[in-house]
């Protein structure tokens, strides 16, 4: 979730003109990014080596 303070503060950095579509995909995007920010924040990430172990797993 996002507070209202934080997307006017994001919004403030998008141009002044852009379509709706535009603006839905960056609207998309600063949502996913403040949920990256808060999960790393709580530490639920992984580390950079299980990350590795997981790829290799992917491209087997």
């Amino acid at each position: 979730m996002i507070t209202k303070e934080k997307l006017k503060s994001h919004i403030s950095k998008f141009p002044d003109v852009l379509s709706i579509d535009e603006l839905i995909d960056r609207l998309v995007f600063v949502d996913k990014l403040e949920k990256r920010i808060e999960q790393s924040n709580n530490n639920e990430t992984i580390s950079e080596q299980d990350l590795e172990k997981e790829m290799q797993e992917w491209f087997k």
